[in-house]
């Protein structure tokens, strides 16, 4: 049956590695923090606990120490500090996002999330089991001191799914928290929190679980197929990766549970934060335009070749921002190099990943350096600037549960290009001839997974861009959707 709004508020509590703007890797952080703030526009009471980083920008906000308990660990009691942060939700809605920051230099005070120069932090496990603990004791000093319980836990990706599991087995008889529901969404199931079998005594759960039906995957411990199983809801980001994730590749081995949890799996596709993502208003571009007003388009190109150092022409100009990695399908492009070379065309990469990606790119870059620009850093206003200023957003994703890039390039007016895969299958109209004279594509498409099938459709779009009047067709037509958490 399907879901109804709640006639009453809901106390929501959000349990999350990252969140913009206070942590980010990629696209986890902006669902998370924007859909926080989207419960608490809609008037929902809205918990949100996130580790606390050194880098975490909280200057802006309110912060006020909350509380300090300790954690029962396997390695003994970790002395922990909980801050607060009270962020508002925007200037036209009253109401606020309460930030709950889980405090422990030990894990958490270092220069990266996950890793640093490419490498996993080898404690992994205990980082995040511990933070999964700090967030079921916090749970209980919220329900018994201040009288929140939450209806629901909503859970992120591996770092947080071993919640679930304490919900339903550590935590279970405590009464405080009877009745709590566990969401869990999975972002990028190929992500799953893997680590060696002999290291399970310490997340502190009971012998028992380490089997087939709960955390043991072909001998190691697999925190997010912990979650699978005892999260009483699942969902991912979009409607085709939840139906591709239960068969073959896109499984990545967890095809088996998630199809025995179908019944409890659910495909919604991610919204954007549009007030971030604004070509009328972005703070990070020179110009400004709207679907009325293009003019600012054609100078954010301008400016944006300037500041790439490419020929300022009316060529072709393709953006690419990804993590370089063989999941984005980067390679069929560096496959067809030679014949992108021979047209006219401008190519602009930005993203960090993989040293073989990194080092192909900036040959390229240097062997045609008025155009083609690569940037190997994370950079948040070049790529509004790259969504703005580019006439095509090139995604040939090998697969992709959802992506936000194609989002924000159809609010930019800078049509996307992509694979036929999860989300971008979802989101994005194909440019067939019938699409067209009915004014709903927004953007091209490709099936198959080779280099020529990618070679063609950059083709026709190229072939599209010379005609104005379709390509600014295509263009408004992107621009109208709405992909805001609003729908």
């Amino acid at each position: 049956m399907p879901i109804q709004s709640p006639d009453q508020p809901l106390k929501i509590l959000i349990v999350s590695s990252e969140a913009v703007p206070f942590a980010k890797t990629g696209g986890l952080a902006d669902v998370v923090g924007a859909l926080s703030l989207e419960f608490a526009k809609l008037g929902h009471e809205v918990y949100l606990i996130i580790p606390r980083y050194p880098f975490a920008n909280l200057s802006e906000y309110a912060s006020e120490e909350f509380d300090r308990f300790s954690v029962p660990t396997p390695m003994g009691p970790i002395e922990t500090v909980v801050e607060r942060v009270t962020r508002p939700v925007n200037r036209q809605v009253a109401g606020s996002l309460t930030v709950l920051t889980i405090r422990c230099e030990r894990f958490f005070d270092r220069d990266g999330l996950y890793q640093e120069k490419g490498q996993d932090y080898p404690d992994n496990l205990e980082r995040f089991s511990y933070f999964c603990r700090a967030a079921m004791e916090l749970l209980q000093v919220l329900a018994s001191r201040n009288k929140w319980k939450p209806a629901v836990m909503h859970l992120h990706d591996w770092q947080t799914a071993l919640c679930a599991v304490y919900l339903k087995t550590l935590y279970s008889s405590h009464m405080d928290l009877a009745d709590v529901r566990c969401v869990l969404t999975m972002h990028n199931i190929g992500y799953q929190g893997l680590f060696p079998g002999t290291e399970y005594w310490k997340i502190g759960l009971p012998s028992v679980l380490f089997s087939m039906s709960s955390l043991e995957y072909y001998g190691s411990i697999n925190l997010l197929k912990g979650g699978i199983v005892f999260a009483d809801f699942l969902t991912t980001v979009s409607p085709t990766y939840s139906a591709e994730i239960q068969n073959g590749e896109c499984g990545f081995g967890l095809e088996g549970v998630l199809s025995e949890r179908r019944a409890f799996l659910s495909g919604i596709v991610n919204g954007i934060d549009t007030e971030i993502w604004n070509p009328r208003t972005d703070p990070f571009l020179e110009s400004h335009y709207s679907a009325a007003n293009l003019q600012g388009k054609k100078q954010c190109k301008l400016q944006l070749q300037q500041e790439m150092r490419l020929e300022q022409t009316n060529a072709f100009l393709i953006g690419v921002i990804a993590r370089l990695t063989s999941q984005k399908g980067l390679d069929l492009v560096l496959q067809i190099e030679s014949e992108l070379m021979e047209m006219d065309i401008q190519l602009i990469v930005l993203g960090t990943g993989e040293l073989t990606y990194i080092e192909r790119f900036r040959t390229l870059s240097k062997q045609y350096p008025k155009r083609v620009a690569f940037r190997d850093v994370f950079d948040e206003p070049l790529a509004h600037r790259i969504e703005a200023g580019a006439d095509l957003l090139l995604m040939p994703s090998r697969y992709e549960p959802c992506g936000l890039s194609q989002l924000y390039s159809l609010r930019y007016g800078t049509v996307p290009l992509v694979r036929k895969t999860g989300g971008l299958a979802d989101t994005v109209v194909p440019c067939t001839p019938r699409n067209l004279k009915e004014r709903r594509a927004t953007g091209f498409m490709f099936t198959e997974p080779s280099p020529d099938a990618l070679l063609s459709v950059l083709m026709l779009a190229t072939a599209m861009y010379h005609k104005r009047s379709i390509w600014l067709t295509i263009m408004r037509s992107g621009m109208k959707v709405d992909n805001s958490w609003n729908r």
